[in-house]
Parts: C-alpha cells; structure tokens; sequence
C-alpha cells in the first residue's frame, strides 16, 4: 500500500492550519479572559477605594466635631 505524495501535501496543510488557527484562537481567547480579569480587578478596587474614602471623611468628620466641641 502507498500513500499518493499529494495525501502528504494535503495532510500536510491541513496540520498547519490548525496549528495557525489554534494559536490565533487560543490568542484571541487569552486576550478576552485576561481583559475581564483585568477589569473586574479594577472594579474591585475602586470599590475599595470609595469605601476608604468614606471611612476617612467619617474620620474627619467626628475629629471636627471634637474640635468644636472643645
């Protein structure tokens, strides 16, 4: 039995378009996943910091009112 030299090509070709359009694929998904971590990270932070800043006019707020008081 002998393989036709154009199956080769064939097959051939066909290994190297999957490799290529897995690695575009694999890109383009890593891109989109790492993207929403990033953002959501973000998110959360900023979360934090509204949060912070609260506490800390709460702060400010209550040594006034010390002041004042004295």
């Amino acid at each position: 039995m002998e393989i036709s030299p154009r199956l080769g090509y064939y097959s051939r070709r066909w290994g190297y378009f999957r490799i290529i359009t897995g690695t575009i694929v694999g890109g383009v998904l890593g891109f989109y996943v790492m993207h929403r971590v990033e953002l959501s990270y973000k998110e959360k932070w900023n979360e934090r910091l509204k949060k912070y800043e609260e506490e800390l006019n709460k702060k400010r707020e209550k040594i006034k009112e010390l002041e004042e008081s004295i």
